[in-house]
């Protein structure tokens, strides 16, 4: 039995992807029956497999019968995109680790929430233990913070609304009049920075940069030993930052 079913479900696979390539030829929608005899797939196999991929989101029915190919699809695309933009400051980052001695961060804000996409680090650089989810400590991290400085007023207070300033350390700011008042003049601007608000030993700084018209923020974190470097490490984060933009915003 186990022997007979890798092959089977390969076929399966292959045929599915047969028909969304069969889809994907029809802008405005083609029916089962029609995608069945372009691909070779018996009308039942292609109706069951239709219904699949509807159901996960590859493949949209239309009103008239027809079928298009889904938002899932869309999404593929764009995150494949983010990945290749990616991999294109990848080496930055590398270097810029490298270069301080200190795990590099990128994060983005999408969707409302501020996201890391990147984390390089390494044996010597390790990156800090994320024992709160970046989304739900913004206002702890110099990387959560760059972001929220960059917002236009509506758009940060609608995040700081949505957002319970958790208590995550002695330092953590958890007014949310102080927090303003914090971020839109830091001492080191357009830099911010993070001293064991996030976690107690560990000190961060961030700047923003921008995947085209996305908003998010690029830093370095240091054990807290080291924050006397901070000054040394913003004027390096603002340099990079101009290239890293410039890698994120170039044409795929």
């Amino acid at each position: 039995m186990g022997g007979q079913e890798g092959p089977t479900l390969i076929t399966s696979v292959q045929r599915a992807f047969r028909l969304l390539e069969a889809v994907s030829e029809h802008e405005n929608g083609a029916p089962a029956k029609q995608l069945a005899r372009e691909t070779g797939l018996p009308l039942a196999t292609a109706y069951h497999l239709l219904r699949t991929l509807v159901h996960d989101g590859y493949v949209r029915k239309l009103d008239d019968g027809g079928f298009v190919l889904g938002d899932k699809l869309n999404s593929l695309h764009t995150a494949g995109g983010t990945q290749t933009l990616l991999s294109r400051v990848r080496p930055t980052l590398t270097a810029l680790r490298d270069e301080l001695s200190s795990a590099a961060y990128l994060t983005f804000y999408e969707d409302g929430e501020i996201r890391v996409a990147e984390i390089v680090d390494g044996p010597r650089t390790p990156r800090v233990d994320l024992w709160v989810g970046f989304e739900d400590a913004g206002h702890a991290t110099a990387l959560g913070k760059s972001v929220l400085r960059e917002l236009d007023e509506d758009a940060r207070r609608d995040y700081l609304s949505r957002h319970h300033l958790a208590d995550l350390t002695p330092r953590t700011i958890t007014s949310v009049p102080e927090l303003l008042r914090r971020i839109e003049s830091p001492p080191l601007a357009p830099a911010v920075t993070d001293l064991e608000e996030y976690t107690l030993g560990t000190v961060c700084v961030a700047v923003p940069v921008y995947r085209g018209n996305t908003l998010g923020s690029l830093g370095v974190s240091l054990p807290a030993e080291r924050q006397e470097r901070i000054q040394q490490v913003r004027t390096r984060l603002l340099a990079i930052a101009g290239r890293v933009t410039r890698g994120l915003s170039l044409t795929i």
